[in-house]
């Protein structure tokens, strides 16, 4: 194709000009030169399906994932599993609307991480936030795909759970370094991680933010005496053992949304969503509820402190079998309400563009911590994982 033509503009002078074909063609390659994403937020989390159909495979990439879970003969036990659990789970999330809104939250939240950085931090902008989860839709590898098609400039590999375990945040960074182990890592893409943030203190300032809300439906005179249990998915008592920091992680946040309300109520932390017969961590939400209402105490929040948004955990289990199932099982003498999950409240979003700002300005790309394993670590794929991450992030 001609792109140009001469055009004269008198006295003998011309200036070669692209035609209005090209015109519009060059326009449309600025355009999106202007608005190709500089540096990428890679939002990681679990996912949940968004359909009850999508639940069989959720359950199976769950059950088969030994990051998670630990299994004998797991490549045949674990479908067993995810195969007679389905029905179970499906009823669930017919009775929390058909579905996880866990992508929904995600994106809102994305969408509001974006718009922050961009005003606040300009020369690595344009930003785009992109979502990996681990066992639903948009999953690990179509993501990175992606990626790699948008030619970033810098990544921030960016873990949504503030308390790092090897069983869900592990996991996912393990799928992104599964991912590229027959492929190229992207030569020119720089990578930061963020693994972990527990004491945040725009975190905490929301969640406190949250029990407040809850705190105002009881009676003024109540108020001081409601129970808080800071209630997080449990883990198995071998990972603790391993070395595994999350309930230390789970604590520390707890101390800070405390001391951010100045101890201003009795508390406990709890914990919830305990699979099969082995040890957990102790005492499950429900035990504790029951122990509190022994000894006379009858108004309760539950706080969800490691979920960022809702899901099956919050919606289900904390609202359902505990807020309505158990209160009747106790003859409705307690009372339960529950703390939202951050979601897109405006100090979580503040809380995600400050660790993201002050990530993609650091020296540091990714940490020691994150690098380093658990004393008794028996994971065969973690140290890959992490000399992955700590090669890419040296570029």
């Amino acid at each position: 194709m001609e792109c140009f033509q001469r055009v004269f503009v008198g006295n003998g002078r011309s200036l070669v000009w692209p035609n209005a074909r090209c015109a519009r063609y060059l326009s449309q390659e600025i355009n999106i030169e202007k608005h190709k994403p500089k540096t990428g937020i890679l939002l990681l989390n679990m996912g949940g399906p968004q359909t009850v159909n999508d639940v069989p495979d959720y359950l199976l990439r769950i059950m088969t994932d030994r990051n998670l879970i630990q299994l004998p003969m797991q490549r045949f036990l674990g479908p067993y599993i995810a195969k007679k659990r389905t029905a179970e789970v499906q009823k669930k999330y017919e009775e929390i609307g058909g579905g996880s809104p866990i992508l929904k939250w995600t994106q809102k939240q994305g969408n509001g991480l974006v718009e922050r950085l961009d005003t606040a931090s300009p020369s690595t902008a344009p930003h785009k936030y992109y979502v990996a989860f681990r066992y639903a839709n948009p999953l690990t590898d179509e993501t990175m795909r992606q990626i790699e098609k948008d030619q970033l400039d810098h990544l921030v590999v960016f873990s949504q759970y503030p308390q790092f375990s090897c069983a869900t945040s592990g996991s996912s960074f393990d799928a992104i370094y599964h991912y590229f182990r027959k492929r190229q890592v992207p030569a020119n893409m720089k990578w930061t991680v963020i693994d972990r943030w527990p004491t945040h203190s725009l975190l905490c300032q929301c969640i406190a933010d949250r029990i407040k809300t809850e705190l105002n439906f009881f009676p003024v005179e109540e108020q001081k005496d409601v129970v808080l249990l800071f209630s997080a998915h449990s883990l198995p008592l071998k990972a603790v053992k391993r070395g595994d920091s999350y309930p230390y992680e789970v604590g520390a946040t707890v101390q800070a949304v405390m001391e951010t309300m100045k101890y201003s109520n009795p508390y406990a932390i709890t914990w919830q969503s305990k699979v099969g017969p082995v040890p957990w961590l102790e005492p499950a939400t429900e035990d504790a509820i029951k122990g509190f209402h022994k000894r006379g105490l009858k108004n309760f929040i539950l706080v969800p402190i490691a979920f960022t948004n809702e899901h099956i955990e919050t919606l289900h289990e904390l609202d359902i079998e505990y807020g309505k199932d158990l209160v009747k099982e106790l003859g409705g003498k307690i009372t339960i309400r529950r703390a939202a999950a951050p979601n897109d409240h405006k100090l979580f979003l503040d809380c995600l563009a400050d660790i993201v700002e002050t990530a993609v300005k650091a020296d540091e790309r990714v940490t020691n911590k994150f690098l380093s394993r658990c004393p008794k670590c028996t994971n065969r794929s973690c140290q890959p994982y992490k000399r992955f991450f700590a090669k890419v992030c040296q570029k």
